[in-house]
Parts: structure tokens; C-alpha cells; sequence
């Protein structure tokens, strides 16, 4: 076998050059499984698309307080604020897929917004599932003075004065606009692509009438007589907030939308480093103390055999073509 060195050429048998040839193509894969195993070897970051103290942001300081200790490096949330989450799910799909840049999303950012704005990125095909965490009710609330206290006068108060009532939230609004559809009312919707803090104090204040969002958010203001609350989105009641009913029982039957919180990885992450970070959620999802600190947020870990990067993976898709109709139905277009 001849093979070319510089200006000269010398003799190397065939067997050896094709051990030489087959070892320099396994050098990448080779290096990236060196990488892997030397995993986590600096900090990692996860990348938040909502304002400091949401619900979002909340749930993954949590848990990243958790995988800190089992990493044994600093996990960083980094807010990246705007179009409903939608900046921050970009910035990780850009991302070096090494495992140190994470993405933390919920149903808003990562299924009812791809059916809103022109993405740059493929919600489905350019992550790597770790696993989903979280699930919880909305709460749906409307202003102190509007004329009704339960949801059958709501309707009919809606009914009455169509396309007059104002209603806030994240878009694309996906929880309103399946109220619309069962209840056969029409209102407006006013967007607050940053987050749900200016869209309850736009309703505290009577700016808007009605919005739909985390009990981190609406709940306060609701136990403090300034917001009325007419149900829990989920069909369970919520466990912080037992007295406020489900829509199902208010009166909507069947009416089920639960927020939900999963942790992505860019395309491409290794297999090993999805399996340590999996295996470090699992592990801070079955830490009573975190348990704890969720149910305090009216959210509920996901039972032990849902929380597999396969699970996310098939909820996500699934979500997806189950929202994605109902909203683009609705015409509804990002700012």
C-alpha cells in the first residue's frame, strides 16, 4: 500500500493502513464518548423563557437546586424572557449539544406557540427529551367587580355582550380559546407575551376582564378578595387551593387543560449525558422535600414511569397534534 507524506510517498501494508484508517474515523466518536463520561466537568445552564418568580422559572430553580448536589457542578437559570418562550427554546436549539445549555419549558412555549409564531427551530425535531416533571391546573379568574360570582352567569354575561369582554394571558391563549369553543362564547384577547405578573396586575386594576393563569400567579390575589377565581382548569381540584372548583364541576363537563413543565437537551446530546441528566430528575422528583415544594406550587411530580425521555418525547408529540388544530383553527397570530 502506498500512501501520500508531504512530498514523498512511503510503503505501508494494507492491513496496518486500515487500522490507521478505521482509527482516525473513530477519533470523533471516540472523543465524544470521552467527553460523555467525563460529564459534567463545568457548570450547566438552564435556560428559562419566563421572568424570574413564574411558575416556570419557580419549578426549575427548584429542581435545579437538586441536580446541583447530584452533578456536583453549578446548574445556572438563565431567564430569557419574550414571545411566550419562544427566544429561550431557540437560543438551546442554537446550542452546543454537549449537555451544559438545557432548556426548561411548559405546554405555552413548546406546543401552543409553534402553532402562533414562525419559528426558526422544530419544537419536535431539534431537542433531545430529558424528561417532563410537572404537572397543574390554570386557575381561571376575572376582574373583582365583573356582574357574576359562578360560571353559569359568567356564560351567560359572555353571551350577552359578545366580542365586548377582554380576556389576558400568554399567547396563543389555547385555554380561552377552548373555553370559547365549549361555552359558544366570543371575547377579546390581549396578549402578554412576558409573562402572567402585568397581565394580573392589568386585571387587578380592572384593565382587562378575565385571564387564565398559573396558581403561582392568580392565587394570591384571589385569597386577598382582589380577583375572582370561577375553576381550576384540570379535572381535579388544586391541592393549594382545595375550595376553588374544577370548570367540570362549575358547569363545563369534560373541560381538562393541565400546564405542564419538561427539561430538553439540544439535538444531538449524547445518549449517555440524556441518561445522567434523566437520571438526576428522576432522582430530585423522588426527594420528599421537593414533592413538597411542588405541591406548594400546585404542581405534581409525574409518577416514576413517565419520566423517561421516551414518555416526554410521546406526551410532546402528542400535545401537539392534539393543540395545534384548535389553535390554528382560532387564526390566532404571535406579536
Amino acid at each position: 500500500m502506498v500512501a501520500w507524506l508531504g512530498k514523498g510517498t512511503v510503503e505501508i501494508p494494507r492491513r496496518r493502513f486500515l487500522r490507521l484508517l478505521a482509527a482516525a474515523l473513530a477519533l470523533p466518536a471516540v472523543s465524544q464518548t470521552a467527553r460523555a463520561q467525563g460529564y459534567p466537568s463545568r457548570p450547566i445552564t438552564i435556560v428559562v423563557g419566563f421572568a424570574a418568580g413564574a411558575a416556570t422559572d419557580t419549578i426549575g430553580r427548584v429542581i435545579a437546586e437538586r441536580m446541583k448536589i447530584s452533578l456536583g457542578q453549578p446548574v445556572i437559570v438563565e431567564n430569557v424572557t419574550g414571545a411566550t418562550g419562544t427566544i429561550a427554546a431557540g437560543r438551546v436549539a442554537r446550542a452546543a449539544p454537549d449537555g451544559y445549555t438545557l432548556s426548561l419549558g411548559n405546554d405555552s412555549a413548546n406546543v401552543m406557540a409553534g402553532a402562533v409564531y414562525a419559528l426558526k427551530y422544530d419544537l419536535l425535531n431539534d431537542f433531545e427529551p430529558v424528561a417532563l416533571l410537572s404537572t397543574g391546573p390554570y386557575v381561571f379568574t376575572a376582574r373583582k367587580t365583573i356582574p357574576a360570582n359562578d360560571l353559569k352567569n359568567l356564560i351567560a354575561w359572555l353571551k350577552a355582550n359578545p366580542d365586548k369582554a377582554t380576556m389576558g394571558g400568554n399567547p396563543p391563549y389555547a385555554a380561552g380559546v377552548f373555553f370559547q369553543r365549549e361555552t359558544g362564547t366570543r371575547f377579546q384577547f390581549v396578549p402578554y407575551p412576558r409573562g402572567a405578573a402585568a397581565g394580573i396586575l392589568d386585571l387587578v386594576a380592572g384593565q382587562i376582564d378575565m385571564a387564565i393563569y398559573d396558581p403561582i400567579a392568580s392565587l394570591p390575589q384571589v385569597r386577598a378578595g382582589t380577583i375572582k377565581a370561577f375553576g381550576v382548569t384540570t379535572k381535579t381540584t388544586a391541592l393549594s387551593a382545595p375550595n376553588i372548583p374544577t370548570l367540570d364541576e362549575a358547569g363545563l363537563p369534560g373541560f381538562d387543560i393541565t400546564q405542564w413543565i419538561g427539561l430538553w437537551a439540544p439535538k444531538g446530546t449524547p445518549k449517555n449525558i440524556i441518561a445522567r441528566l434523566n437520571a438526576v430528575v428522576t432522582s430530585a422528583l423522588a426527594d420528599p422535600m421537593v414533592r413538597a415544594r411542588l405541591a406548594d406550587l400546585a404542581q405534581e411530580a409525574i409518577p416514576r414511569d413517565k419520566q423517561t425521555p421516551e414518555a416526554l418525547g410521546a406526551f410532546h408529540k402528542a400535545e401537539t397534534e392534539k393543540w395545534w388544530p384548535i389553535i390554528k383553527a382560532a387564526n390566532i397570530r404571535g406579536e
